[in-house]
């Protein structure tokens, strides 16, 4: 059961974060979105976003064999090397730890990424662990059916 229904409670801070919510849909390319908000919510254990953005993604052509495969992205042939360092950069800003966000694992993504491809990525990972947070902290519930 649901805790409390945010967007009812603080509707401000609900925007805000949605207002980020279509910045990084507007920039951030959708296929690449979409794994990094699975895995982060995978990482987070949100059930609500895991079931939205598995969905979501299968909606607009993922297939499910690579949407189950981000649980386990490195040993997975089935993403390229632009996914791959997405990925890796959605595990070091998630599980941010005391020494923050490795070199190599940001060297690489700057190696395959632009300057603002890769602030818009941050932004996109930022976002998903905020949605998290309150997904996981509200107890918000994926629907029983679709």
């Amino acid at each position: 059961m649901s805790r409390i229904d945010m967007a009812a409670v603080a509707p401000q801070a609900y925007q805000a974060v949605f207002g980020l919510e279509k910045y990084v849909q507007a920039n951030v390319d959708h296929t690449v979105l979409e794994l990094v908000k699975l895995r982060a919510s995978m990482l987070n254990g949100c059930a609500f976003c895991v079931d939205m953005h598995s969905r979501d993604a299968l909606a607009a052509g993922e297939s499910s064999r690579r949407l189950f495969a981000v649980a386990t992205w490195r040993e997975a042939p089935f993403f390229d090397e632009r996914e791959r360092t997405a990925l890796a950069l959605t595990d070091a800003v998630t599980r941010l730890g005391e020494h923050g966000v490795p070199d190599e694992v940001w060297d690489a993504a700057a190696k395959v990424w632009s300057e603002k491809e890769l602030a818009d990525l941050v932004v996109a990972i930022a976002t998903i662990n905020v949605w998290n947070r309150i997904g996981v902290t509200s107890h918000a519930q994926p629907p029983t059916e679709v």
